[in-house]
């Protein structure tokens, strides 16, 4: 089993202010920020990661706050939707919430037999609170304002957007382990069995579907979860033999990477569980200082004098 895909790491995203987005997700969403970094190709920009209290995988949601950044638009070829597990009964007391703070949110519905609340951030990102039809084993991030019995628990799903569900399926089947559970309409659901949570793909195929564009608002790129740097090459492997082109790995500092573009449009990652958010700060202090990647400390002062002022 440690050789398979184990379901979602991470999911990445753009956002515009970052004190709102530290706050939303934060102080609203009641998520741990578990590192405070800089953005590997432009220093002067933050990466956030939100999850849970050590940043497990399938719980991470990071982003890249770009001041003054344009508006994104959501369609084929993007991953169009985020959806977080929640436990059993808690619906109500995030819809009360949701209202407090003037969150955006749509009426509970079902799908798959689920019952979700459709909601956006400030910068319009689509996510959903999903109470799982299996519950979710995993214990959420508790803060004074949000108890165990209602703390998000990581994701339950990802939802892609594609003009033509059979070659994106390809891959998630054919390469990654995971098949075809059922269907509603347009929306497929793919599930793997290597992992209990976090091992959900929908697709929606849309056949004349607008092209989606990249920016404020939407998701950057989905990351799949393997065990090391080991798992991680074979996987590689599998990849060029379909006749993708893929990365080299990279070092991410927390996790090792490769990424690839599905033949959707959607970019893929692939990513290891070592060495973890922790190799670098302790458990306790997780996202509480700024961190960053090895050959841009001696511009330490230069780069925080650039990144906006940040208040946690």
């Amino acid at each position: 089993m440690e050789d398979r895909i184990q379901g979602l790491h991470h999911i990445t995203a753009i956002a515009g202010d970052a004190q709102r987005n530290y706050d939303f997700y934060t102080k609203v969403l009641g998520l741990r920020l578990v590192k405070k970094t800089v953005n590997f190709d432009d220093p002067g920009t933050y990466h956030f990661y939100y999850g849970d209290e050590q940043g497990a995988p399938g719980t991470i949601l990071t982003f890249f706050p770009w001041r003054n950044v344009r508006r994104g638009e959501n369609g084929a070829g993007m991953a169009t939707g985020i959806g977080y597990a929640i436990p059993a009964g808690s619906l109500g007391f995030w819809t009360k919430r949701f209202e407090e703070f003037n969150v955006s949110f749509g009426k509970p519905e079902k799908r798959f037999d689920e019952v979700l609340v459709n909601f956006t951030d400030p910068d319009g990102l689509q996510l959903q609170l999903i109470m799982p039809e299996n519950p979710d084993r995993r214990e959420g991030w508790k803060t004074a304002d949000i108890p165990a019995n209602a703390a998000i628990q990581g994701f339950h799903n990802v939802t892609l957007t594609v003009n033509n569900v059979k070659p994106t399926a390809a891959i998630l089947t054919d390469i990654f382990g995971y098949r075809l559970t059922k269907q509603e309409g347009n929306i497929f659901r793919y599930v793997t069995d290597a992992v209990k949570e976090a091992a959900i793909v929908d697709i929606v195929e849309t056949a004349e579907g607008k092209r989606g564009h990249v920016a404020g608002g939407t998701n950057h790129h989905v990351a799949f979860r393997v065990k090391d740097e080991a798992v991680l090459m074979q996987f590689r492997d599998k990849v060029v033999q379909k006749g993708y082109q893929i990365t080299p790995k990279i070092d991410r500092n927390y996790f090792f990477s490769l990424y690839f573009r599905e033949p959707g449009g959607v970019l893929f990652e692939i990513a290891t569980d070592n060495p973890g958010f922790a190799i670098d700060e302790p458990l306790n202090e997780l996202g509480q200082h700024l961190k960053l990647p090895g050959q841009y400390e001696s511009q330490r002062m230069e780069i925080e004098q650039v990144l906006p002022a940040l208040v946690q």
